[in-house]
């Protein structure tokens, strides 16, 4: 519970509180919008830079997908694999992480918003083997192309289209 104290820090200082036990370091300017906290008590925080869960923080244009349903939050984490030619990068993924939230609070529509919000485009294409969404993202530092693969698509096919689309887009912008 937090006290009057903390909640007049938060207000002279235009930072929410961190809730108790929660083991991350938040940036200066890096402002809380939501939090709840897993049966197995993690504190699961959703600010404007990203998700964090306890100390592990997954900026939200590396949140390839995260859904709600039945109390659980599913969060599937990418990673950057490989910088493609014409600045695409290829992402994969990890396992999901479900995370029960017996009080969920604002963290489903506060992580849908911003997993959703940092889309700038999406377009899948189909290839042989299989298949690829390529999605423009925001970043702090301007908008990413990521290309995230279907599971099973030949990563020589995804090369290859990424190669064509990144030298599309690169005319498009010179």
């Amino acid at each position: 519970m937090v006290g009057l104290t903390g909640r007049l820090a938060a207000l002279l200082t235009g930072r929410e509180i961190t809730p108790e036990g929660f083991t991350g370091t938040l940036q200066p300017d890096e402002r809380v919008l939501a939090d709840s906290r897993t049966r197995r008590g993690e504190v699961v925080l959703a600010t404007d830079r990203g998700l964090w869960i306890d100390d592990h923080h997954v900026p939200w244009h590396l949140v390839s997908k995260a859904t709600w349903a039945s109390g659980t939050l599913e969060v599937i984490e990418a990673s950057e694999a490989e910088h493609l030619e014409g600045g695409v990068v290829l992402l994969a993924d990890a396992s999901p992480q479900k995370l029960p939230l017996p009080e969920p609070g604002k963290i489903p529509e506060t992580v849908h918003r911003r997993v959703t919000g940092v889309i700038h485009s999406r377009q899948h294409h189909d290839l042989p083997s299989g298949g690829a969404w390529f999605v423009q993202r925001r970043t702090r530092d301007g908008v990413v192309l990521h290309v995230r693969p279907d599971p099973g698509t030949d990563p020589d096919e995804i090369r290859t289209l990424a190669a064509g689309v990144g030298e599309k887009l690169g005319r498009a912008r010179g």
